[in-house]
């Protein structure tokens, strides 16, 4: 049944069964009913459970997400590097936000095609190849508080990076003026305001130091494209593997995978919350892919 109707859900067909609307021999079928050599199946659903997968771009993805946290109203996923949380204009159909609707779609929890249906939204991003934490709205009400703590930086997101070098101080906080190229998808980072700039705040602290690299932990006080990426580089201490902002040369032997994950988000409510109230101080991490370094557990502390 999975085969000849791609689009159709668990729950849809469980429930097909219940409402008599599949019969095996012209009979009622129960879902642990075996087939045999010459039973007659017939099927009674509505054509655009058993049509293509057109109208439904986001079966293209796979329904893989790997759940951090998740209730009736939103879900942290661990997004993997490589991955585009939204279509691009390379069109690729196999996106974060993809991979979530098929997910959320395949387990009966959202259908697109119900009358007022809210589509689930990230409610943060990442650059393609930066992995970690996603928070995704599954109501409108979710997304709409979530987007004004992030706004009013009532959640704090946290990143372990490795970076060439070592930075001179240990700890300190990275202020300076962000400007965007938007047609070369690159940013740069001035010392003074100049037009267009917006200001761009970074917290930084170094966990461990080795030969010519250093692990840091780092929160965003802002929210600029590149931030990290750019602000890192133009300290002198790059991220190892970032192509954009890095050394070529050295990128080139490290395979041009950017040491950079998002593995922290602390829900630092200070002021009213509504329904997303109980999410209110609760923190959850995950592990981190920087062989040899520290390596916090998937958890949740209060």
């Amino acid at each position: 049944m999975r085969k000849a109707a791609p689009r159709l859900p668990a729950s849809l067909l469980y429930r097909a069964i219940r409402q008599k609307d599949i019969k095996i021999n012209g009979t009622r079928c129960q879902p642990g009913d075996k087939l045999a050599a010459g039973d007659t199946v017939r099927v009674y659903l509505p054509d655009d459970v058993l049509g293509t997968e057109e109208s439904l771009p986001f079966l293209a993805a796979p329904p893989v997400v790997e759940v951090v946290y998740e209730d009736e109203q939103i879900l942290l996923c661990n997004k993997p590097q490589g991955l585009l949380v939204h279509e691009d204009d390379s069109r690729v159909s196999d996106t974060l936000i993809a991979r979530i609707l098929h997910y959320l779609y395949r387990k009966g929890e959202w259908n697109p095609e119900e009358e007022h249906s809210f589509t689930p939204a990230l409610c943060n991003r990442l650059d393609r190849n930066t992995g970690g934490i996603v928070i995704a709205a599954k109501t409108f009400e979710a997304l709409q508080m979530l987007s004004e703590k992030i706004r009013l930086r009532e959640v704090e997101k946290y990143y372990l990076c490795i970076v060439h070098g070592k930075p001179e101080q240990p700890s300190g906080t990275l202020k300076g003026y962000h400007v965007k190229d938007a047609a070369a998808n690159t940013v740069t980072i001035s010392k003074k305001p100049v037009p267009g700039s917006k200001i761009a705040l970074t917290r930084y602290r170094v966990l461990e130091t080795q030969r010519d690299k250093s692990l840091l932990e780092v929160e965003l006080l802002t929210g600029r494209t590149h931030q990290i990426r750019a602000q890192l580089a133009a300290m002198g201490h790059p991220l190892w593997g970032d192509a954009k902002y890095g050394s070529s040369r050295e990128n080139a032997r490290l395979g041009n995978r950017q040491a950079l994950w998002a593995y922290k988000l602390t829900f630092a409510f200070t002021t009213p919350a509504g329904s997303l109230e109980y999410l209110r101080g609760r923190s959850f991490s995950i592990p981190v892919p920087f062989a040899g370094e520290p390596q916090p557990n998937k958890q949740e502390s209060e």
